[in-house]
């Protein structure tokens, strides 16, 4: 079991905070060919033995990850009636000012004729709550030795911390096992030490949401157990005391005024705007699309760097694992159309690479024959994902393995009951 705790520790520290997208939601349809591919895949498979390594789980869950990306890309890319050309015109919002405010236009390509562009000037970012505790001198002992206790209330949940300060233990020291006693909570709140001018240390603690509702009136509060020793080890700390109340966002929407809990929200349920900086007065940001051609370029751009992140994991992973031959695939997508690819401006390079040019590709997709240029491009996605696809449904197909047997074709059976194998989780820790 602890092996397995292991691989889901290091899936969500390095994935558990990545934003989910609306092609990460699957239809039951969709949920049963997948399955139906595993068992498939699992029938055939021969009998292996996986040396235990935690290299071996990063590897594939990172496999799994990266070729999500690619079939939400593709997803992205794909039209539902097929009109290959408006799938690569998929529409880019863009804004007058990157700066201040950016904005992702969400909406499918029927929906661009619903959502009209608009003006938004940002009069206040969103804040979070920060509790700022007493400047102390690092290298002095006030806190005495014992064990204390504090509360943490949220406004949906309450934890208790318990920490307990050593002989020789100094207040740095209690601050930094402060800081990790709650980082590793994974409750929302990040904590860190923070100086001052005088070289004293003080323990901040800042929350990861912002804003308040109409009924808050903080985002957590600190409460010491009711033990002596705690109330005063807490009070010597200062690490209840809010020094920063947690702010609303406010902007001008067309000229209407509005506020949000955080900087980043669905404006007309179509385009994600994300707030940056306070605008100068008087001065809006636009909020529009990109030309057909830029968009296209873009669109295209996105589905290259997609493929040039799997080829870099493959290289990083060279003499590691077997990504030889998982670079061996990846790179046969640009292969099979690598005279095609290159007329319309993506060259693919000696190390599996592939490089944009946009003028090249602007002149393609904007000539008479442009119909050409977009079954090119599609025939090269739906190749990289069928790709992903089958490297996401079996992982372990990339990791070096003993095997032990092969199953006998075309008289075996499915054993449903062994697919976790494939998610590269179970491995034999004692082979």
């Amino acid at each position: 079991m602890a092996i397995i705790d292991n691989a889901y520790q290091y899936y969500l520290n390095t994935y558990g905070a990545a934003s989910v997208s609306r092609y990460d939601t699957h239809k039951k349809s969709q949920l049963r060919a997948v399955y139906n591919n595993i068992v498939k895949t699992n029938k055939e498979s021969p009998l292996y033995k996986i040396k235990y390594s935690g290299d071996v789980q990063r590897f594939a869950i990172d496999i799994k990850e990266k070729t999500r990306s690619i079939q939400n890309m593709a997803a992205s890319l794909s039209d539902p009636g097929n009109d290959l050309e408006r799938a690569f015109c998929k529409k880019i919002a863009q804004s007058s000012d990157e700066e201040t405010v950016s904005a992702e236009y969400l909406g499918t390509p029927s929906d661009a004729s619903l959502a009209s562009p608009f003006q938004i000037e940002v009069l206040q970012l969103a804040t979070p709550q920060i509790n700022l505790g007493n400047y102390l001198s690092p290298q002095r002992s006030d806190i005495k030795p014992g064990t204390y206790s504090f509360d943490l209330n949220t406004n949906s949940n309450s934890y208790e911390f318990q920490f307990t300060v050593d002989e020789n233990s100094t207040n740095l020291d209690v601050q930094e096992k402060l800081v990790h006693l709650v980082n590793n909570a994974n409750i929302d709140l990040l904590a860190d030490i923070t100086y001052n001018d005088s070289e004293k240390s003080a323990l901040r603690l800042t929350s990861r949401q912002t804003g308040c509702s109409d009924n808050e009136t903080c985002l957590f509060e600190i409460l010491p157990a009711p033990d002596h020793g705690s109330i005063k080890t807490i009070r010597a700390l200062g690490i209840e005391r809010v020094a920063e109340i947690p702010q609303n966002s406010a902007f001008r929407l067309n000229g209407k005024e509005r506020t949000a809990l955080t900087n980043t929200f669905m404006v007309n349920n179509f385009f994600e705007v994300t707030l940056k900086q306070k605008s100068e007065e008087g001065i809006p940001a636009k909020i529009d699309f990109k030309a057909n051609c830029d968009a296209v370029a873009d669109n295209v751009q996105s589905l290259v760097d997609v493929y040039n992140n799997i080829i870099q994991f493959s290289h990083d992973h060279q003499g590691k694992q077997q990504s030889g031959k998982l670079l061996s695939e990846m790179t046969d997508a640009a292969r099979d159309y690598y005279n095609h690819l290159e007329s319309i401006g993506l060259q693919l390079q000696d190390d599996g690479f592939l490089s944009l040019d946009r003028n090249l590709l602007t002149d393609a997709v904007t000539s008479e024959d442009a119909s050409e240029c977009f079954h090119v491009l599609n025939a090269f996605k739906d190749s990289l994902n069928s790709k992903a696809t089958a490297a996401s449904i079996d992982p372990m197909n990339y990791v070096d393995k003993v095997m032990v047997a092969y199953k006998n074709p075309g008289h075996n059976f499915a054993t449903p009951y062994i697919i976790s194998i494939y998610s590269g989780m179970m491995l034999d820790h004692y082979c």
